[in-house]
């Protein structure tokens, strides 16, 4: 299995999950800022939009970190990133995991580009609707899933840190205190030394 990385990029998220994975993986430098990196062969491949997280696992190439992270729990169940097929919690997690991409981040770039929220029509609702949500699904236990660590709260986890560190949202006990359970994991801290080297 090859991922194709680039330093302080979305990359990260996927970092962290292969490092909770326990799975063998060969992680591959691309220097996505620079055009003649991005037009390496088996990047392309892996990722035909020239985007960091990629993945290449077989003839399978997966570029979207919702995609990567739910093929991963379903293709290697005995890493234990997600519930699999027929479980109670199978919804959930998908629902959670698919968060991140379709809700968070629009919302922060509705934010961003300081746009007049519109709930009606914006699928994500708002920045502040994004933000209660995602606090209350966290109101049932250290993780989104209660007890049990998931793919989700990887992607789930980053969005929140990365909000704070770029000062979209301000302090809060439910996700500062989320951020940090996540920081703590060793694989968090195994996929930032590749950020610091």
């Amino acid at each position: 299995m090859k991922f194709f990385w680039c330093k302080n990029t979305r990359a990260f998220r996927i970092a962290w999950l292969l490092e909770e994975s326990g799975l063998d993986y060969e992680r591959v430098n691309i220097d996505i800022r620079d055009e003649v990196a991005r037009g390496n062969a088996a990047f392309r491949a892996a990722s035909p939009m020239g985007k960091v997280p990629a993945l290449a696992d077989g003839t399978d190439g997966l570029w979207d970190s919702g995609a990567i992270c739910i093929y991963l729990a379903d293709q290697y169940p005995r890493a234990g990133l997600g519930p699999p097929v027929g479980h109670a919690d199978r919804g959930r997690f998908l629902q959670w995991t698919l968060y991140t991409n379709s809700v968070i981040e629009p919302a922060m770039m509705e934010k961003f580009s300081k746009a007049a929220p519109n709930s009606a029509s914006a699928g994500w609702g708002s920045f502040t609707l994004m933000l209660d949500t995602l606090r209350a699904g966290l109101g049932g236990g250290p993780w989104i899933l209660g007890d049990k660590f998931s793919a989700a709260d990887v992607l789930l986890g980053t969005s929140c840190h990365f909000m704070r560190k770029f000062g979209m949202r301000d302090q809060d006990a439910v996700l500062d205190a989320y951020v940090a359970r996540c920081m703590a994991r060793p694989a968090w801290q195994r996929a930032e030394s590749f950020d610091a080297s």
